[in-house]
């Protein structure tokens, strides 16, 4: 937790509400989203109870399984979800655009949207997870068939699942973390991952502080919990009852369908006020204006939705149960890279997310006092355009000469520390020399060099472009990582003891 969080903490728990630690919305927010509230049941492995569906306030379907350890019911539920699910995705497949490519000398299409699922908090990521990792696999024929839907669903929860981990992706989003990402409660983390009462601190009812709306919110009976989890005192006074009367009216037509109407309603009161919750989130979220660099990662889910779907309509087959050694790593590389660029973004697109940066003597704000704009260094082969300017900050710099500073302001130009200076009155004057984003000319084009008076921040976060790692093919993984067994001289295959192998599979 940062320095500047956990002041916000303290101040929410001082003033009895949740403080802003965000003045934009790092996620993107689309205009029809799907909520899905999932509930489980309790002990056991992820066997869906019952799901609120909707991409409306007005639109809810319940879902429900009367008996969650009937393995047929089970998937007769996932074939019920994907009649909502894959219909809705279908929407975002009728519109593509180009993109151009390779500097402008080709163009590939996406789709012009994506569809974006929100979910209370990650345990229902997880429910998410597993549902997709059950059904995937399944097959439409054989022995167990199931509806066609179901592996189709299934391997579509898998990829949201998958970019629900990509650091910035908004296709997959628990509710719970986005206005964590937000707001700072003055309770624990740990609390923050109850919607209700996160949601009480943040927008307490009248009357109420955050700490008694939060406190009121986790009486199961005010707020039941927002899934996929159940309470205990609901299972065994409520739901236990409604499900062993279900299985007690047998074939009886009119028993079973009154047991059916009463465990529906049992179901939709339990799941009702969570999704009265997640709609209330969607619209203090719609509050925040987007941050500048939202739309470019919306941009990377609409390149994974179409590549995924591209996938899936050539006969593509399901993701792996588990990846390899190489895609591993690959794909390991691949979200730290985009968690660096992530933290990057946020920091330049949001001023109270650069002020922790400020802090920890990553960047600093200045006033330029003194600007060359005209400069001309000519001591190379040939002369090129570094102008100065000079900073005076009243805020540490704890960087040395010779770094290469970036400003949100600017951030395809490099500017290079030069002189540090401490001043009067615990000032720094701090010298920069400047390249790039100024042309190719040895003129700089008007509002490319700071001007003096400007007031502007400067950091050692880059936005510049991070390249790939480089990976072994598969043939070149050690064998101990799923490559190619050691051979012998006579291409004998071996085991690691020098014995042979019997078998390699």
């Amino acid at each position: 937790m940062s320095t500047l969080r956990a002041l916000a903490r303290a101040q929410a728990l001082a003033a009895g509400v949740a403080q802003p630690v965000a003045t934009v919305r790092h996620l993107h927010l689309s205009e029809r989203p799907l909520v899905v509230v999932p509930l489980a049941m309790a002990g056991e492995a992820n066997a869906p109870l019952a799901a609120l569906v909707g991409a409306a306030p007005d639109e809810a379907r319940l879902l429900i399984v009367p008996q969650p350890r009937n393995r047929d019911q089970r998937f007769r539920f996932a074939a019920e979800l994907a009649a909502t699910v894959l219909p809705y995705l279908d929407e975002f497949r009728d519109v593509t655009e180009a993109v151009p490519i390779d500097r402008g000398r080709d163009v590939r299409h996406r789709y012009v949207d994506a569809p974006q699922l929100l979910v209370p908090n990650p345990a229902g990521i997880t429910f998410l997870r597993l549902l997709g990792r059950s059904t995937r696999f399944r097959r439409p024929d054989g022995d167990h068939p199931v509806h066609p839907s179901v592996p189709l669903l299934g391997r579509w929860l898998t990829f949201f699942a998958e970019r629900a981990e990509h650091p910035g992706s908004s296709a997959l989003v628990a509710m719970t973390d986005a206005l964590s990402l937000h707001w700072a409660t003055g309770q624990s983390v740990v609390e923050d991952l109850h919607l209700p009462a996160l949601l009480g601190w943040i927008d307490p009812p009248a009357g109420m502080t955050g700490a008694q709306a939060a406190a009121r919110a986790e009486d199961p009976a005010v707020c039941p919990p927002a899934g996929p989890a159940t309470d205990p005192e609901f299972d065994n006074r409520v739901l236990a009852p409604a499900v062993a009367a279900y299985a007690d009216a047998g074939d009886d037509p009119v028993a079973r369908g009154a047991a059916y109407a009463e465990l529906e309603r049992v179901l939709r009161d339990q799941l009702a006020p969570t999704w009265e919750l997640m709609w209330r989130g969607v619209g203090l979220l719609r509050t925040l204006p987007p941050g500048a660099r939202v739309a470019g990662r919306w941009d990377g889910d609409k390149d994974a939705f179409t590549g995924h779907a591209e996938h899936v309509d050539a006969g593509g087959g399901p993701q792996p149960r588990r990846d390899g050694a190489v895609v591993a790593a690959q794909r390991l590389h691949r979200l730290e890279r985009a968690l660096t660029t992530y933290a990057v973004q946020r920091a330049y697109d949001d001023p109270l997310v650069m002020a922790e940066r400020r802090l920890t003597g990553e960047a600093f704000v200045g006033d330029v006092t003194l600007a060359d704009p005209k400069r001309v260094d000519d001591t190379g082969k040939r002369p090129v355009l570094r102008p100065r300017i000079q900073l005076v900050t009243t805020e540490p710099v704890l960087v040395p000469v010779g770094t290469t500073l970036y400003s949100p302001a600017r951030p395809t130009q490099k500017a290079r520390v030069v002189f540090l200076t401490p001043a009067a009155d615990g000032k720094t004057e701090v010298v920069l020399e400047l390249s790039g984003a100024m042309g190719r000319g040895l003129t700089a084009p008007p509002g490319s060099v700071p001007e003096v008076g400007e007031r502007l921040c400067y950091t050692t976060l880059s936005e510049a472009f991070l390249p790939a790692g480089a990976f072994p093919t598969p043939e070149e993984t050690p064998w101990t990582h799923g490559g190619p067994p050691p051979t012998r001289a006579d291409d004998a295959p071996v085991a690691s003891d020098g014995d042979p192998a019997e078998d390699w599979a």
